[in-house]
């Protein structure tokens, strides 16, 4: 699913003005934004979310923004949203570099420590899209569904 990137360039402006949006974020303040968007949805449209589903879109959002702070830079721009029955979690950095999965031994044969993150996040999301922006760097748009 990830193996392969597509990319595409972003003309629009980042959505610092959202309410679910922000420059600045750690993977626990991601969390907690999905958190607050899924409850309200559910609010406001008297369901219930299945935790699992949850559960997916919290570790998405929290992989994403650790990945950014350890290999992106940091995060320059973060925003969550929900689309019907899917949360869209977008996560902005400083890199151009897109993803890749790493093997899970080095070149010596030595288990890897970490590289987890980015099979995680092409395994739970239902689509994943890496956008370069046009001042540089690239967000990562994950879509988790929300039955």
């Amino acid at each position: 699913m990830c193996e392969q990137h597509t990319t595409e360039t972003v003309d629009e402006p980042t959505r610092a003005e959202s309410p679910a949006s922000t420059r600045l974020c750690k993977p626990a303040e991601a969390r907690r934004a999905v958190e607050r968007v899924v409850r309200e949805r559910c609010r406001v449209t008297h369901t219930t979310c299945d935790p699992d589903a949850l559960g997916d879109a919290l570790l998405v959002a929290s992989e994403l923004t650790s990945n950014a702070i350890l290999h992106g830079g940091g995060v320059t721009d973060f925003h969550v949203d929900v689309a019907g029955p899917c949360l869209c979690v977008s996560v902005s950095d400083r890199s151009d570099e897109v993803p890749m999965v790493r093997p899970p031994v080095d070149p010596r044969g030595r288990y890897r420590v970490g590289g987890h993150g980015w099979p995680i996040v092409c395994r739970l999301a239902r689509d994943v899209r890496v956008s370069e922006l046009p001042a540089g760097g690239k967000r990562i748009t994950a879509v988790v569904e929300l039955p």
